[in-house]
């Protein structure tokens, strides 16, 4: 692994790659079918929360004794190692889910672009978002300056290419009377359901708070990145909803989720427009894989480290990333792309960093007796997270019922598989003693 670290420009790429891969490319269909043209303010609203834990991890990091996320956090202000490890077991099986929502895009846009159905009689999409899965797991094992400097080029790239075609189509739809801000659904149902759903687009500046030790001047470099980046999802994700929502009719949307955004640039661009989109979707999903595959790496370390994984994950003593965590984390998101289905994934990733992000936002909450917090952030944090988690499940279960057994389903699994690592000696104790009683 490389020993160069990443500077404000590839931290903050780290962070907004995953947010705009999640949001534009990602969640926008499925949000755009629920709240409409109240889109751009439903992932606003979000990011404002996310902001909250934002604010909430970083000021528990100023205040603590050690520098980290929310595993090294729980441990120091809460004590209860089991409880740090099951937080971080969750966090991993949500960034797996994660990776697996951008792949699920690549694929999809990838099949879009070069009009491929079937491969080998295969499938297409599922095929891709393997390849692309794969091609980062190989981009991650040759270090954290590389991954870095390919963040900020493919970063850079999606911005122009998303500001340029966001810009056009606001003129073009400002010009033919049909821009809709739908600002008559913002006090609906519908649209705090679509807040919660699009909540697991804003997770990408938390993997930053696991890269402390690759990122330069981390103390000062850190505030900045994260919260450049969260403002940079906001602006560029709200550019595309509108134009999404005003240029394109939702039945339309709902029937193509996936590919939204470049249905919406034919009306004004085209073939042409389709190709230039998809072709900065694969870009931008590309960059959150890659981030999101860096980090949470990284952060798997730390719980080696800690004893919180089973040492066959990887060896925590390694120089960046362990390649084996990487391989591990690559395989089992390219598991998940391939066999599940986009609400599945979206859904279960933000029941994770909603539940995550909740408890992060509560302990800041805690220490409101310290000058450095302003409890009224956190405290917003808290509320809205506990809002929002029970309207995901409420939404899957009335319009999206197999999909809500099936995330049950998952998040039982998740639950079962760390109880029993966790347990383990406890569990052992108990079979010798039924034992030596029979």
């Amino acid at each position: 692994m490389g020993e160069e670290k990443l500077g404000f420009a590839g931290a903050t790429a780290i962070g907004l790659g995953g947010m705009i891969g999640g949001g534009v490319f990602s969640v926008l269909g499925v949000v755009a079918t629920i709240a409409g043209a109240a889109s751009w303010a439903a992932f606003t609203a979000a990011s404002l929360v996310s902001m909250c834990a934002a604010y909430s991890y970083l000021k528990l990091n100023d205040v603590g004794d050690v520098r980290g996320g929310s595993v090294s956090l729980i441990e120091e202000f809460v004590g209860n190692s089991t409880l740090a490890g099951m937080v971080g077991w969750t966090l991993l099986f949500g960034y797996i889910g994660a990776i697996a929502m951008y792949a699920f895009a690549f694929g999809s846009f990838t099949e879009k672009l070069v009009g491929m159905q079937t491969l080998a009689g295969l499938p297409f999409r599922p095929i891709a978002s393997v390849l692309g899965v794969a091609i980062f797991v190989g981009l991650n094992v040759l270090g954290a300056r590389a991954t870095g400097t390919s963040e900020e080029i493919l970063v850079a790239l999606k911005l122009v290419i998303l500001f340029g075609i966001s810009a056009w189509g606001l003129w073009y739809g400002a010009g033919q009377g049909q821009l809709s801000f739908g600002f008559d659904r913002i006090a609906s149902t519908s649209f705090a359901t679509a807040v919660a759903v699009s909540f697991v687009s804003f997770q990408g500046w938390q993997l930053l708070m696991y890269d402390q030790e690759n990122i330069e001047n981390a103390k000062s470099t850190l505030p900045k990145a994260v919260f450049v980046s969260i403002v940079g999802a906001i602006v560029i994700d709200s550019m595309v909803a509108i134009l999404v929502t005003s240029l394109v009719e939702t039945s339309v949307i709902s029937q193509r989720p996936e590919v939204a955004v470049a249905v919406a640039v034919e009306p004004f661009l085209g073939q042409i427009g389709f190709t230039f989109v998809a072709i900065a979707a694969i870009f931008s999903t590309g960059s959150a894989i890659n981030g999101t595959l860096f980090s949470a790496a990284n952060f798997a370390k730390g719980m080696l480290a800690d004893d919180l994984l089973p040492d066959q994950f990887g060896d925590s003593d390694a120089d960046g990333a362990p390649t084996t965590t990487v391989l591990v984390l690559g395989v089992a998101a390219a598991a998940f792309t391939a066999y599940g289905s986009l609400e599945a994934i979206t859904s279960f990733g933000s029941l994770a960093f909603l539940a995550v992000f909740g408890a992060m936002s509560y302990l800041a909450l805690r220490e409101r007796e310290n000058d450095e917090i302003f409890s009224p952030i956190p405290a917003l944090g808290v509320l809205g997270t506990v809002a929002f988690f029970p309207l995901v499940l409420l939404h899957l279960w009335t319009s999206q019922r197999e999909v809500f057994y099936a995330v049950v389903l998952i998040t039982v699994a998740v639950v079962g598989v760390e109880l029993l690592y966790f347990e383990r000696d406890h569990i052992a104790d108990g079979v010798r003693t039924v034992e030596n009683r029979l």
